[in-house]
């Protein structure tokens, strides 16, 4: 990688994009109570790239979960734009939320075609060639071809699978966009396009983006800010740069061990990031 580059940049400020106050999440074993997050506190502004990193166990994915409203909290409060997610519709909440879950959550038995419509076909408010227009246009802007349309997901590549997801994900326009690893399982030429897609999309739709990743190259490419999660609640939230100065066991581990090392080049070499 070769040239300096701009970073993400962050919208003006109107108001909080995403609000979680004094969460808790907590999961009743059959032996057990298992607490996940206690008191959690986290805002994610508008405009920015906002990564969720921590240890096995910690939450993340509990946490963009319950961002989504796939599952509720024990207790605590989460807003969206504003509104208690509570108070939102089921279709009220897909209007301003996309997710793109790790493997891709593809229906197996739907073209790639079918499978990008499918949010904005159970609408049910919109003639069939529309929403087939639609899908056409996001299938074409996350890179994939028009002849991949009619294609079974089992007769695509892992990139393929991931940009087929994205498109399902952005086809209602949503102002917000959750990424569960958006890279996990993809070789590196592969992952770096899939990253510069993310970029790109960022910056033409004016996203939102919250992103659970434990890979630290898409990390320091994307993120406006970093959230740590340990302790059951968010210890830091910082850029990039003040998240790796944090004083704290797993933040010394995760960035600074062995290999944490050639993404810490990475930041040498573009000092945005930092």
């Amino acid at each position: 990688m070769a040239g300096e580059k701009e970073g993400i940049e962050v919208l003006p400020a109107q108001g909080p994009m995403v609000e979680i106050r004094k969460l808790s999440s907590i999961f009743n074993m059959p032996d057990r109570r298992v607490v996940i997050h206690k008191n959690l506190d986290l805002t994610v502004e508008r405009g920015e790239v906002l990564s969720i990193v921590g240890g096995s166990g910690s939450g993340k994915t509990v946490l963009l979960r319950q961002i989504l409203g796939l599952e509720r909290p024990a207790a605590g409060e989460v807003r969206i734009m504003g509104q208690p997610l509570q108070n939102l519709s089921r279709r009220g909440a897909s209007s301003r939320i996309g997710m793109l879950f790790q493997h891709g959550a593809l229906f197996s038995a739907f073209t790639v075609l079918e499978n990008i419509a499918f949010p904005l076909r159970e609408l049910k408010t919109l003639p069939h060639r529309v929403v087939e227009e639609a899908a056409m246009v996001k299938l074409q802007m996350v890179g994939l071809k028009p002849g991949d349309a009619e294609k079974m997901p089992s007769e695509l590549s892992g990139g393929m699978i991931k940009r087929a997801a994205l498109a399902r994900a952005l086809i209602m326009d949503p102002p917000l966009l959750l990424l569960d690893e958006p890279t996990a399982g993809l070789d590196p030429d592969s992952s770096d396009g899939f990253v510069q897609l993310l970029r790109s999309l960022h910056r033409d739709l004016a996203l939102t983006v919250v992103m659970v990743t434990h890979d630290l190259d898409t990390l320091f490419e994307l993120s406006s800010r970093i959230a740590v999660l340990a302790e059951q609640r968010v210890i830091v939230t910082a850029r990039p740069r003040d998240v790796v100065a944090f004083r704290h066991p797993f933040v010394e581990d995760f960035f600074l061990g062995e290999r944490g090392q050639r993404a810490m080049e990475l930041l040498r070499e573009y000092p945005f990031a930092i």
